[in-house]
């Protein structure tokens, strides 16, 4: 497989942390492996204390990773994560969603060739979290209700997984000048639930699939900015229905995307999945290939998909366990080792401006 050049691969907890990686007129921040189970504010440095997302004393003036989920310029969301420092008090849900806000504060901190969805002039009136229903609830301005209807979904989408990529939250209830909203203003997206990741993002349909006879499957396929710069885009994709949502995710991830020309694979089709078991919070998956060789480095880009459309498919699934014809001493392109499960990264395309 061809080597592309990556916005930032993702940093994979455990036992992996890649290195500094440059493109284009972007230069990258260091990460380093983190525990599989994260704290409940969202910080490099683990910090805790506060509510989920919140600053902790130590955490003031402090930089974080900050993931936002921005429309490419191909209309599919993407996580971008951004170097971005939480003052005292401020919550690092709130400031997420501030910057997705178009043409905010935060502007200029966000990359080329993505564009925020939060219509212009929208403030965060009020947010606030609910610890034990895991429920996140924020409050939008007037001018929030100010964009076009093709972009509703997006948004929710948007919203939906920034707020539940931060550690504790897993719902999203959606507030509007002081009432909570049964459905969204413009074109009535249902908000009569709480908001979860349920709700998909990119959402296609494979071909001959019955829409009320399928399942939903998340992948991870790489798309391509003007400055060739690489960077993973989920999907998530309505299959026929089956009872193991992660081998009918990885089945998908080797076929690869159905947007041939604006998406591309990150896993050679020759890869066979054999087997896919798990035991409590590990995943081990099994690929056949006979082309590998024993010793042979696999694309990094490979595995870190393979490890992100595991983990989003397999509830409770925390670190995989990646084996190829039998064997578990792979090493990637960057000479990192996977011979021990592998945890889901914490941020995804991360780059500092």
């Amino acid at each position: 497989m061809v080597q592309k050049r990556w916005i930032r691969g993702a940093v994979l907890t455990g036992v992996l942390a890649l290195p500094i990686l440059t493109a284009g007129c972007s230069f990258f921040s260091q990460e380093t492996g983190k525990s599989i189970d994260p704290p409940q504010v969202e910080t490099e440095d683990g910090i805790e204390g506060g509510e989920v997302g919140q600053a902790g004393e130590q955490g003031q003036g402090q930089e974080t990773q900050m993931t936002v989920y921005l429309e490419d310029r191909n209309g599919y969301l993407a996580p971008i994560s951004l170097l971005t420092t939480l003052g005292e008090g401020e919550v690092a849900a709130q400031k997420a969603l501030e910057m997705m806000v178009e043409n905010g504060a935060y502007a200029s901190q966000l990359p080329e060739d993505f564009r925020a969805l939060i219509p212009q002039g929208t403030q965060i009136k009020s947010y606030s979290f609910d610890k034990e229903q895991k429920l996140a609830v924020v409050e939008f301005s007037e001018p929030f209700a100010g964009y076009n209807a093709q972009d509703e979904r997006s948004i929710v989408e948007a919203i939906t997984w920034t707020l539940t990529a931060i550690p504790g939250i897993e719902g999203v209830e959606i507030w509007y000048e002081g009432a909570k909203l049964a459905e969204m203003p413009v074109d009535a997206y249902p908000l009569d639930e709480a908001l979860t990741r349920d709700i998909g993002i990119n959402i296609e349909t494979a071909e001959g699939v019955n829409y009320a006879q399928s399942t939903p499957v998340t992948l991870y396929f790489s798309g391509q900015t003007l400055s060739e710069e690489q960077y993973y885009v989920p999907v998530t994709r309505l299959v026929e229905r089956s009872d193991s949502p992660a081998q009918a995710a990885l089945e998908q991830l080797i076929s690869g995307p159905l947007d041939t020309k604006e998406l591309t694979s990150v896993i050679l089709p020759d890869v066979e999945v054999t087997n896919i078991a798990q035991e409590g919070k590990v995943v081990t998956v099994d690929l056949k290939d006979e082309t590998y060789q024993e010793g042979q480095k696999l694309p990094a880009e490979m595995l870190q998909a393979l490890v992100l459309s595991v983990t989003e498919n397999t509830p409770g699934a925390e670190t995989v366990q990646i084996k190829v014809n039998g064997e578990t001493n792979i090493v990637d392109i960057n000479d990192k080792s996977y011979s021990e499960p592998v945890g889901r990264p914490h941020h995804v395309n991360a780059i500092k401006s």
